[in-house]
């Protein structure tokens, strides 16, 4: 017996790949433009300023592998392939030389974006939840535990639209690292087990429409997979 006015919904789990473990997700953090040629596609010019952050919610999360509708209220519906990174260790004013201790195991990811939704509010200097946060937004491998690939530093990451690549670049062209952003999110979080982090997106992001399949890898990671579905 509880005293919920409703049933709580499902806890949001990612499963481990190769076994019937799953990872309870309670956060979700996301790097903007930690790429430098994709900050520049995106109109801004690119350094080594502290980077931001934007978030979604774990109800956002869809598996490698699903249908997803074309999403609500958007023309302009965008895939940005990434890296994520999983904690799994209490982490708070982490420095860089220590923060890949706290790091779990690493997926692909596509941060799912309604591009015109998310320049509206860029322009209007308001809060980019509505192009950024919402339902099925937050596509996930099979996470990989980093005890059995390590830490990767290097490596291609790709994309690909219908056959034809959009994405490729190499997690060495990240403008801030696996360990700093780790790092640096800790001086304003207490990071915890089942934080995920999205740590940015290469050039060539784009549109796509109802019909399209998407299909990414990061080299020593994964593969990822996502086809569009027609609006609800």
């Amino acid at each position: 017996m509880n005293n919920y006015v409703f049933t709580p919904a499902p806890q949001a789990a990612v499963p481990v790949r190769g076994g019937a473990r799953h990872y309870a997700v309670s956060r979700i953090f996301c790097v903007g433009r930690n790429y430098a040629a994709h900050a520049r596609e995106m109109g801004s010019d690119p350094d080594r300023e502290p980077p931001f952050y934007f978030s979604k919610t774990p109800i956002d999360l869809v598996m490698s592998g699903a249908t997803v509708p074309y999403p609500l209220g958007s023309q302009n519906y965008h895939y940005e392939m990434e890296l994520v990174i999983a904690i799994g260790r209490p982490t708070f004013r982490a420095e860089p030389e220590q923060a890949l201790e706290s790091v779990w195991g690493y997926a692909c990811g596509l941060d799912m974006t309604r591009r015109d939704l998310q320049i509206k509010a860029r322009e209007a200097g308001r809060p980019w939840d509505f192009g950024k946060d919402f339902e099925q937004s937050a596509v996930m491998s099979a996470l990989v535990p980093a005890s059995e690939i390590g830490h990767p530093a290097s490596g291609a990451i790709q994309l690909s639209v219908n056959g034809q690549v959009k994405q490729s670049a190499d997690l060495r062209d990240l403008i801030w690292s696996v360990p700093e952003v780790v790092a640096n999110l800790s001086q304003y979080y207490h990071l915890q087990p089942g934080d995920l982090i999205y740590t940015g997106t290469p050039e060539g992001v784009g549109p796509i429409k109802p019909g399209d399949v998407l299909a990414g890898r990061i080299e020593g990671v994964g593969e990822i997979a996502l086809t569009i579905g027609e609006p609800e």
